[in-house]
């Protein structure tokens, strides 16, 4: 037999042994989501030994969600020893980005989704899709409650879905720090759902404000529209909204345009917080030149079905304002089936699920999240201090020259990233020169280490919820997949100085490729890396470009940039549909 058939059948082998099957649910409901998984199956060569005494069955994949994280990674898993399901509420992708284009017609609705069933139909190995939600996780007999949504073709189904590795990437829901009114009375902008919602509403508050019976205070409080969050969603959707009033709608409803108002409150001193200062500027001061009401340092307390009361932080007094219609984007929650969970693995004192580098949650085995719904939580190089000091003090002398530290230099980076913020903060070549600005000398003692790492730690940051971190934790998530059958034992093994051997899966990595933010007018600001901000029509324009790109299909793609297109000739739609 040629080397190539007995390897061929070998690996039929081994894929379909017995006792080599486990179950793995991925969890992603919105935000996005992805999964790694700890594998207890035998060596590859305990199936080469027997390789025609037994059958296989392929590990199972439950994948809940079809957010970021979820469809990333679908598309990204390869490997064709996995039997995969899909579970979600919504059997499409959505392409967040562009709600807010949504909201007034620039990009219709169907343009930005893909369904979930035309990604799942192209893959090689098993694969089908359950239009269901998550509302019940079983960590003692593991095991996934589900439930069909009410629809008017009868009753609410349930089924549960038996897991051996469980991924939740869940996403989140639109937080409302439990402020009186909101549930009731404002629109969200998370799915596709609401923007069409939103789009309806802007629709109906200029036919009604036309109708000759109104009086002018009311025509006036009609078409007040009122954005809550000045972070990019509430930033782009008033842009977005601002555009479609002046550039369509005053054409349609000539005497209305000068009742129009549209007021963006923000608690803090700024808008655009995230970005460079330079950006935050410039986007301040294009609304005020084009009329954008901005308050900032002004808090909501209350909203009710007329009003919206607002407390002025800076004075402390509080003001009733009338509207039309008030948009709500001020960060996110968990959900409450992840709240659930946490309170089940004692993690009840915090915001959302916590993961090591590997996205395993923390006070499990066998359990993984990523995505809106989850934090990793970078262990500090203080608390292994000792650990590294030891290892690269191989003389056992108490005492380490800069040199000793080289074999592990990069395990040291590797592990520890807030190290290499630091060294970029401080504006240090490497790590070895970070040894001799502290103190000097080429030689010190345990206690001159810990103060050269004493502000290492301090660089710490979590993760932003963004559609950038979640199809990267899909991806990479799909790579261990695609790879663990040929690495070793556990997925989340120690770097060489936290003991024996190390693993070929390097912990998540985030990598920022910049970030945009649409300002109306054919104007947005981009910060990119290298600290480069671009600011005008040609970074629209490259915008343009980069959601092109990044769209899931060549049907989307089409659909989006014919989308423009029509806007560009024709203008945009104003009908309610």
């Amino acid at each position: 037999m040629s080397g190539y058939r007995y390897y061929q059948k070998a690996s039929k082998a081994y894929y379909s042994h017995p006792h080599l099957s486990k179950l793995l649910v991925v969890f992603t409901l919105s935000g996005g989501g992805g999964l790694l998984a700890v594998s207890d199956n035998s060596p590859l060569s305990a199936a080469y030994a027997d390789a025609g005494q037994r059958d296989i069955t392929k590990k199972k994949v439950v994948v809940l969600g079809t957010g970021w994280a979820g469809t990333s990674f679908l598309k990204s898993l390869t490997h064709p020893s996995y039997e995969v399901q899909v579970v979600s509420p919504r059997n499409y992708f959505a392409f967040t980005p562009l709600l807010p284009s949504v909201t007034n017609g620039t990009v219709e609705a169907r343009s930005i989704v893909e369904p979930i069933r035309n990604i799942v139909r192209k893959k090689k190995f098993d694969a089908q899709f359950r239009e269901a939600e998550c509302y019940k996780i079983d960590t003692q007999n593991k095991k996934v409650h589900c439930r069909s949504q009410k629809t008017n073709l009868g009753g609410v189904e349930e089924f549960t879905v038996d897991y051996d590795y469980l991924v939740i990437a869940m996403g989140a829901r639109s937080n409302t720090f439990n402020t009186p009114g909101v549930l009731e009375h404002a629109h969200f902008l998370k799915e596709i759902e609401d923007a069409q919602r939103i789009r309806r509403t802007v629709i109906d508050c200029f036919e009604r404000a036309s109708l000759p019976s109104v009086s002018e205070d009311e025509r006036k409080r009609i078409l007040h529209f009122v954005v809550v969050g000045g972070g990019p969603t509430g930033v782009e959707f008033s842009a977005e909204l601002h555009d479609f009033v002046n550039e369509d709608l005053a054409k349609l409803y000539p005497t209305l345009k000068k009742h129009v108002k549209i007021t963006l409150l923000e608690a803090s001193d700024h808008i655009l917080n995230m970005f460079d200062k330079r950006i935050t500027a410039f986007a301040e001061q294009k609304f005020h030149r084009d009329g954008i009401n901005l308050k900032v340092g002004s808090m909501v307390t209350k909203v009710t079905a007329t009003e919206i009361s607002t407390k002025e932080i800076a004075t402390g007094e509080t003001v009733n304002t009338p509207y039309g219609m008030v948009v709500w984007s001020t960060g996110i929650g968990t959900r409450p089936v992840v709240m659930d969970f946490m309170k089940q693995i004692g993690q009840t004192n915090r915001r959302v699920l916590a993961t090591d580098e590997w996205l395993r949650v923390e006070g499990s085995d066998c359990i993984y999240a990523l995505g809106d719904c989850a934090t990793i939580n970078q262990r500090k190089v203080m608390e292994d201090i000792s650990v590294i000091f030891n290892k690269a003090d191989k003389n056992n002398t108490g005492r380490l020259k800069v040199d000793d530290f080289k074999e592990v230099i990069n395990d040291i980076c590797e592990r520890y990233p807030q190290v290499e913020i630091h060294l970029k903060k401080r504006q240090l070549k490497d790590f070895v020169h970070l040894m001799k600005h502290s103190h000097g000398d080429d030689e010190f003692n345990i206690e001159k280490f810990k103060s050269s790492l004493s502000e290492v730690d301090s660089q710490m940051k979590n993760l932003p919820a963004t559609a950038q971190v979640a199809a990267q934790q899909g991806t990479y998530l799909a790579d261990c997949f695609n790879r663990m059958e040929i690495c070793e034992k556990y997925p989340e093994g120690p770097l060489r100085f936290r003991g024996a051997g190390r693993h070929r899966f390097r912990p998540f990595r985030y990598k920022h490729f910049g970030q945009f933010a649409p300002l109306g007018g054919e104007q947005t600001a981009a910060q990119l890396p290298g600290d480069w901000i671009s600011i005008g029509q040609s970074t629209q324009w490259l915008w343009y470009s980069v959601y092109a790109s990044k769209l899931v299909s060549w049907r989307t793609r089409m659909l989006v940039i014919s989308d423009w297109g029509r806007r560009f000739i024709f203008g945009r739609d104003s009908s309610r549909i």
